[in-house]
């Protein structure tokens, strides 16, 4: 103990600088030595001078012994120290998983049962169609996913499904962004200094083309691709999910009773002209009589002209009227519905109206024509293309609503869409329907 506080009371005395080289001092002397030699140094100057200072010696080499052990620990500890707390960042780290980690996208001819337990004996509780997804609830040991999809929930053969492919799930799906402020701004470009494509009210929705731009999203409008703000609108991917028991039967006897409907019409328009060519026959038949008659009488005939020309006048009235008749019978309600919308051509478009006189936006469009037969439809075109049930584009009607990314209009038939365009063309046809890539279409009637 009385070495070390000679020791200390050295080094109190004396000075150590530390740099590329130290400087020692003990007692009148100094020596310039490099800083890895400061100890060992240190310990031959003390034996060098004698007295005090040479008793201490042996104990600051025994110090240093203990500092090398120490500098050999050192590498040790320092990599201990390093795992020991990348270990805690690790866990401490939010651990984000890609929102497409969980979806499952049915790869099948046709579709996938889902079924009530992971059996293939199992009751079938609906469909997977091909390109449609569902989310993955839990994997079990035999190879089946439980699932989840639109009204769906069961199990699938995992051999079926594609699960975590962010390409394919991109692929299949339809990615939205759906506005959250009163009214969006869409810009041509990425900037708010940009001009003003279009405007969004809150709640609908429109496709997203590319979202590579920090901070902003390109996207789909009726008046061309621009782009909005994250800041002001969430998105989302949607996707064609499962189809279950129940929704099967009901969309089965509605397609039934639609082609019941059709072979009825079909049936209709054929006696129509049956009957359209009798009387045409019969007409023909009374006008050669006529004609038999005047050529036997010879003179006097200046009333047989008259007669003629009675005869051809309600010939002519009779066709006219039954044809209008069976036109009119053969009419659907969609057909009602765009003979309606039709006098409305021409008439402003105004961002956010409700007048289909004084101007409308495009929902506002759709909402007032059907509002005229009693349906009340809601108000943006993200809203309404859930509305009544969805039909495919080859068995499109008059009537139908087409919804397109931020934009809705009426199919008035002959392949053209009745709708409130924009500004500068108002309340105007188009064609084709598919002018622009054509998300769902929905039947109401």
């Amino acid at each position: 103990m009385k070495k070390r506080m000679t020791i200390l009371a050295l080094l109190l005395a004396g000075t150590v600088t530390l740099g590329s080289y130290g400087m020692v001092q003990a007692g009148q002397e100094k020596r310039e030595v490099p800083v890895a030699g400061v100890t060992q140094t240190l310990a031959q100057v003390l034996k060098e001078a004698g007295g005090v200072q040479a008793q201490t010696a042996d104990a600051v080499e025994e110090l240093q012994s203990n500092a090398a052990v120490a500098r050999m620990m050192e590498p040790e500890m320092v990599e201990e120290e390093a795992w020991e707390t990348a270990e805690v960042a690790e866990h401490e780290l939010p651990q984000t998983a890609s929102e497409f980690a969980d979806i499952a996208v049915a790869q099948v001819n046709h579709y996938v049962n889902v079924r009530q337990e992971p059996d293939t004996e199992s009751e079938i509780l609906g469909k997977l169609y091909d390109k449609s997804a569902a989310t993955v609830l839990e994997t079990t040991e035999d190879g089946w996913y439980r699932i989840t999809s639109g009204n769906v929930n069961g199990y699938v053969k995992a051999e079926y499904v594609v699960v975590g492919d962010e390409e394919l799930a991109k692929s299949v799906g339809t990615r939205l962004a759906t506005v959250t402020t009163t009214t969006l701004f869409v810009r041509t470009e990425p900037t708010t200094e940009a001009k003003v494509l279009t405007m969004l009210p809150d709640g609908d929705d429109v496709v997203v083309t590319d979202e590579t731009t920090e901070g902003w999203a390109k996207v789909s409008t009726a008046d061309g691709d621009g782009y909005v703000a994250l800041d002001y609108v969430t998105l989302s991917t949607e996707y064609i999910h499962a189809e279950s028991k129940a929704e099967e039967e009901a969309r089965l006897a509605r397609e039934e009773a639609e082609r019941q409907e059709a072979a009825r019409a079909a049936e209709e328009a054929r006696k129509a002209r049956e009957a359209e060519a009798a009387r045409a026959a019969a007409e023909q038949e009374a006008a050669r009589k006529a004609a038999e008659k005047q050529e036997a009488k010879k003179a006097g005939s200046g009333s047989s002209a008259a007669t003629g020309s009675s005869t051809g006048s309600s010939a002519g009235s009779g066709s006219g009227s039954s044809a209008g008749q069976s036109a009119q019978t053969a009419s659907s309600n969609g057909q009602a519905v765009v003979d309606y919308a039709r006098q409305f051509l021409g008439n402003p478009y105004v961002y956010g109206g409700n007048s289909l006189t004084n101007g409308t936006d495009c929902s506002g469009f759709v909402k007032g024509v059907y509002a005229a037969f009693g349906i009340n439809l809601p108000r943006t075109s993200a809203e309404q293309r859930s509305v009544g049930y969805a039909v495919s584009l080859s068995e499109i009607q008059p009537g139908d609503i087409v919804c397109y990314s931020g934009h809705v209009g009426i199919y008035a038939g002959n392949n053209t869409l009745i709708h409130a365009s924009n500004e500068k063309t108002g309340i105007t046809l188009t064609s084709p329907v598919t002018y622009r890539s054509v998300l769902a279409v929905r039947r109401i009637f």
